[in-house]
């Protein structure tokens, strides 16, 4: 018996032999004058069944069938194992047509021991930055290397922007590589192209952002900076400004994102059986308004911050890995480490060995060379072909080797 129970049965024993007013003991038990009139009927002196509610020991009616509770708990270890409790709540209402509540869901787990994969930490005090007020104002990015595939493939590196205001994604990929610029010029053109430039990008002090070395140049000394990273030239022809954050906890939306997308997304993956990049982005895709849908929120003020991008503005150029290069007496520039362009010839018979032009390497592997912004010559990569890396491009202006070169004459096009 209750401690309620004991309460109530001295109460109302007090009502019956007179020492208090039915007004008392209803305020005594927090009850209606009605109820304590029908507990006193109920009262018996020798036996205290009186004070059990009628429906003590029995069933309730809208008790959950054991039939559900069991496919609850084979979903939980089968289809969607590893989602956690409102993820898995969310499948097995809008998928498999179980109609329970989030509670139920992880009341039925609870009861089977099955404990949530998602592991909580006590908070750490924080002072508070408020959100940007329009989208577009700062997006903050980050990457993050993860078992996505927990096994069934390579070890993947996704990279993604949040919408500082809305805690929108607008754009997200999957690569096999590390974090690097190849990537981030990737997903920056993505949203430029889709949603405008936006106005800052919030991001961490990795070195593809920033320079982090203690070498100055000569003309670094003189200018009193260094010269930027191609990932921060690129931002600062769009007019883009980078904002290094110092600490993870100063770009917390998207840390937090890395966390949900750990759970979600990974479990996602799981339940489609993805075990190559190609899958994994098909999958992020098809996650990716979903999740929009439901974490994203308003504003504070309407309309958005984005800038129209300039159709004149050459996306190629912007958005490419950029060295300088001399050409040589035979019209030779070198594109990579061995390896030669053989530059085709001006209208006229004209030619252009010493001058100084710019080798341009798209993410995707095609080659243009600009001289003084005029594209010379254009070269698209093969499908499938590994594309010339950003170290072996830096290596050519280093130190010669003495070593065969190999010279490659690509059927490509000149232009004027």
């Amino acid at each position: 018996m209750s401690q309620q129970e004991l309460q109530r049965i001295k109460v109302i024993e007090n009502a019956v032999e007179g020492r208090i007013d039915v007004a008392k003991a209803a305020e005594l038990l927090e009850l209606s004058t009605r109820e304590i009139k029908r507990l006193k009927k109920r009262y018996q002196v020798k036996d205290s069944e009186w004070v059990y509610h009628g429906n003590r020991g029995k069933a309730p009616a809208n008790r959950i069938s054991e039939t559900v509770r069991q496919k609850v708990v084979e979903l939980a270890q089968g289809t969607y194992k590893g989602f956690n409790d409102t993820h898995l709540w969310e499948k097995s209402t809008k998928i498999e047509g179980l109609a329970l509540s989030r509670a139920s869901v992880q009341r039925i787990l609870r009861q089977a021991g099955l404990a949530s994969p998602q592991k909580r930490r006590a908070p750490k005090y924080r002072s508070r930055r408020e959100r940007r007020a329009q989208e577009g104002m700062m997006l903050q990015t980050d990457g993050s290397q993860h078992d996505w595939l927990e096994g069934r493939g390579p070890q993947l590196t996704l990279l993604a922007f949040i919408d500082d205001a809305t805690g929108q994604v607008p754009v997200a990929q999957f690569q096999l590589e590390h974090e690097d610029t190849a990537g981030y010029l990737r997903i920056t053109r993505q949203v430029v192209e889709q949603r405008g430039i936006p106005l800052s990008i919030y991001r961490d002090q990795h070195g593809t952002f920033q320079r982090n070395d203690k070498h100055w140049t000569e003309q670094e000394q003189l200018a009193g900076s260094q010269a930027p990273t191609q990932l921060g030239r690129c931002w600062q022809e769009l007019g883009i400004t980078s904002i290094p954050a110092r600490t993870p906890q100063g770009k917390g939306r998207v840390e937090r994102l890395w966390r949900t997308f750990q759970d979600r997304l990974v479990s996602e993956l799981r339940a489609a059986k993805t075990s190559t990049v190609e899958q994994a982005n098909a999958v992020l895709e098809r996650f990716l308004p979903e999740y929009n849908q439901q974490f994203s929120q308003t504003a504070s003020q309407p309309g958005v911050a984005y800038r129209k991008l300039d159709p004149r503005l050459d996306l190629d150029y912007i958005f490419a890995l950029r060295y300088e290069r001399v050409v040589n007496p035979d019209h030779t520039i070198a594109v990579g480490v061995g390896l030669r362009v053989q530059l085709p010839e001006l209208p006229g018979h004209k030619g252009y060995a010493g001058k100084k032009v710019e080798v341009c390497q798209q993410p995707n592997g095609d080659v243009k060379v600009y001289l003084e912004r005029r594209l010379l010559y254009s070269e698209t990569a093969e499908p499938g072909a590994a594309p010339v890396r950003a170290k072996d491009m830096r290596r050519v202006s280093g130190p010669r080797k003495k070593k065969p070169v190999q010279v490659y004459t690509y059927a490509g096009r000149a232009a004027i």
